[in-house]
């Protein structure tokens, strides 16, 4: 299932803009209430002051939507897609008092989006021949890990998991607070039998002794070959065999994202697709 269409992303979209509106209006947009009047109508278009994949024109629809139903938005430019300085992304009509009240939080959110979109997608090319996936990780923005996933999604990544609840990772501090890589394992398989939970299970390896022990166990989704060197994580690779997925992480960068990849890996994991960008330059401006 797409989870981009699902009850969950359409709740956590809903809480994510009422909390964001709440913060920012408060007991209204005094501003705008002292100067507009109420039935000003009016029209604004999304500027495009940067070169990049732009992100968050569903995200900009869903926030003049929860503001004012009357609002009307004309699409030029979709999500996912180049842009360039002066490209118009948008047209957005209706009460002004809407329009401005809803401005803040359209240019946040997809300026950032836009700014994550465009890094995934350059990691996506730089993988381009090979058969490895860029994946995004759990380092994001507390209250907006959907939209930041979203924007991940949207550049051509694949979302990990979007919280500790959708999957089983098994990483350092569980193996050692749990007395191993064995103990962690079991008892984690008698505690999805126990819950009648079905989640699949990733376990971290730190060395070789670990992903041997990792590989005495069946059911492993994907083993995490973590802080690797290329050479050693190549080696990895071979003895785990296609036995399970793999995936790289630790010192993972644009420079050396494909040489990883070309050790076989299915996926590399970057935090840095969201935890470090610089958000696109984007205005709305009246028209």
């Amino acid at each position: 299932m797409d989870i981009f269409s699902s009850d969950f992303f359409k709740t956590e979209l809903h809480r994510i803009i009422s909390a964001a509106i709440r913060e920012d209006v408060g007991d209204g947009d005094h501003s705008s209430l002292a100067c507009i009047p109420n039935d000003a109508l009016g029209k604004a278009k999304l500027l495009v002051k940067d070169t990049g994949i732009i992100a968050g024109v569903d995200f900009a629809k869903a926030v003049f939507q929860h503001v004012d139903t009357e609002i009307k938005v004309e699409e030029h430019i979709k999500d996912g897609s180049s842009v360039k300085y002066g490209d118009i992304v948008f047209y957005v009509s209706g009460k002004v008092q809407s329009i401005l009240k809803s401005e803040r939080l359209v240019l946040n959110g997809m300026q950032r989006m836009s700014a994550i979109a465009t890094k995934t997608q350059k990691y996506v090319l730089q993988l381009e021949g090979t058969n490895t996936q860029i994946l995004d990780t759990r380092k994001t923005t507390p209250g907006i890990r959907l939209l930041e996933k979203w924007a991940v999604h949207i550049g051509g990544g694949v979302n990990h998991r979007f919280g500790l609840y959708d999957m089983i990772m098994l990483k350092d501090n569980h193996i050692d607070y749990a007395g191993g890589i064995s103990n962690a394992i079991e008892r984690t398989k008698n505690y999805l039998k126990e819950n009648n939970k079905e989640l699949k299970i990733v376990v971290e390896a730190r060395n070789f002794e670990e992903i041997e022990e990792i590989l005495k166990h069946d059911g492993i989704y994907r083993i995490l070959i973590d802080n690797f060197s290329i050479e050693d994580t190549k080696k990895a690779v071979d003895m785990i065999g296609g036995k399970c997925l793999t995936e790289s992480s630790g010192g993972i960068t644009f420079q050396n994202l494909r040489k990883y990849a070309e050790c076989g890996v299915d996926f590399v994991s970057s935090g840095a697709l969201t935890h470090s960008v610089s958000n696109m330059d984007l205005s709305l401006k009246a028209v």
